[in-house]
């Protein structure tokens, strides 16, 4: 057995390891023979000279095989699952697994909670009272034969070696590293027993992935590393120049995904003829359309999208995502009455154009951060978040302004957090929220909401 220091000084030098190197380092990562500073060292490593495709396929099962393996054939209908890279106000999520499910999917989706800027699926959740992410095998395999979608957190009898790996990811800045994010993701998707996954890469000033090349050569990562292990991988590249739909914040997104389930009139934008939620929209009925193309329930694309269309507007996948609330132990008088119902914040502020002009740029990752700042996100692990908080954009890119029109409605916490005073810090943040908004004499195009489909 090679010893860990010797794996690390390999992969230090630029050198391929071997599948055996790989499965030992990993293994002993899982039971704790091989220390974090170690597995530091090992991650920094692979951050600065990569690995081949090989290696990512090596690291993929050596993960898979840390932890328990879901075996859903007892779950009839195809098996697909979808994952975002994240971003800021993606909640695709809460919408697309109950419109999957209601299209004929069974959806095991096994989601995390926020990492820096972006935000997490769980965290959203946890905002409706009582929804238990942590569902163990038995109840989750329940829950998905009998509602059709399943949403917990990663258990941790998998991929365990993930979960250590992760964590010292996000405090040794080796975060954003393909063949890491590959193995991470897939290592996931493959042990909670999917057959399929659409692979959503974010890209822009909100993504971990800023340019369109990072973001393709991570798609086709992920797909080939899929290939050879067996399951089948779509990636869709897709805008996060700005929010995405009109809330940032858990709570307020639950809201604004409940919106659109019950065909509900989103937040206007006042900018033009559509609402700020209706990229949210769109690109969850794309999404939703290449999950049932890979699930094989349609002959072409077309017939996927009419399909979604149709169960989002029938009220089908609304009547899911009320039999998944209920299932998994949330509140089903809250999501009936969101507005009133969901945790929300009693005070509010507007921040306004300062100038007129149209809306150029947004530097979304900044938003994430604002949010952190109100405490709907964590600065360390052990961080509470506090539902409430937020921002709902009634503009975004493109918008035409004038001074003094709202761009967003921030929902503040009921106290300031140490170091100043209320005034003086959301007053900061104000500041930060405007140099993060630029406005330009002249209208720029909007991205494209969808820039590519591999695989």
């Amino acid at each position: 057995m090679t010893s860990p220091s010797q794996i690390i000084e390999k992969k230090r030098d630029g050198h391929e390891l071997k599948r055996d190197e790989i499965r030992d380092f990993i293994q002993g990562v899982t039971s704790g023979e091989v220390a974090d500073y170690q597995a530091s060292a090992f991650l920094m490593a692979v951050y600065f000279k990569g690995m081949t495709i090989t290696e990512t396929i090596a690291l993929t099962e050596a993960m898979v095989e840390s932890g328990e393996r879901y075996d859903l054939s007892g779950v009839s209908g195809p098996k697909v699952d979808k994952h975002s890279t994240g971003g800021v106000g993606d909640k695709v999520s809460l919408i697309l697994a109950p419109l999957a499910a209601a299209c004929g999917l069974k959806v095991p989706m096994m989601s995390g909670r926020g990492l820096g800027h972006s935000g997490g699926t769980l965290d959203k959740l946890e905002s409706i009272t009582g929804f238990d992410v942590r569902l163990d095998r038995a109840r989750f395999e329940h829950v998905l034969k009998t509602v059709g979608c399943a949403m917990i957190g990663q258990s941790a009898s998998i991929v365990p070696a993930d979960r250590k790996l992760y964590a010292l990811r996000d405090v040794t800045g080796t975060v954003e590293c393909i063949p890491l994010i590959t193995a991470s993701i897939l290592s996931k998707k493959i042990a909670e027993g999917a057959q399929g996954l659409v692979l959503d890469v974010k890209v822009g000033s909100g993504a971990f992935m800023k340019s369109k090349d990072q973001a393709r050569k991570l798609a086709k990562s992920c797909i080939a590393v899929s290939k050879k292990m067996g399951l089948k991988t779509r990636a869709v590249l897709t805008d996060m120049s700005q929010p995405l739909g009109c809330a940032v914040g858990n709570s307020l997104e639950v809201i604004e995904s409940i919106e659109i389930l019950r065909n509900s009139k989103a937040s206007d934008s006042k900018g033009g003829a559509e609402t700020c939620s209706s990229d949210l929209k769109e690109l969850t009925i794309q999404l939703c359309a290449h999950m049932i193309e890979l699930g094989g329930l349609t002959k072409n694309s077309v017939e996927a999208r009419k399909l979604a269309h149709a169960r989002l507007a029938d009220g089908s996948a609304w009547k899911i995502f009320k039999q998944l609330v209920e299932s998994q132990g949330g509140s089903a008088d809250q999501i009936e009455s969101p507005q009133s119902k969901l945790p929300k914040t009693t005070r509010t502020v507007t921040w306004k154009a300062k100038k007129r002009g149209y809306i150029a740029r947004i530097e979304t990752a900044e938003i994430g951060r604002i949010l952190v700042e109100l405490g709907g996100g964590r600065k360390r692990a052990e961080d509470a978040v506090d539902p409430r908080v937020g921002l709902v954009f009634h503009r975004k890119l493109g918008a035409r302004v004038v001074s003094g029109d709202a761009i967003v409605t921030v929902h503040l916490p009921d106290k300031a957090p140490a170091g100043g005073t209320p005034e003086v810090l959301w007053g900061a943040l104000e500041a930060r929220f405007q140099a993060a908004i630029e406005i330009s004499s002249s209208r720029k195009p909007v991205p494209r909401l969808i820039f590519e489909v591999i695989g």
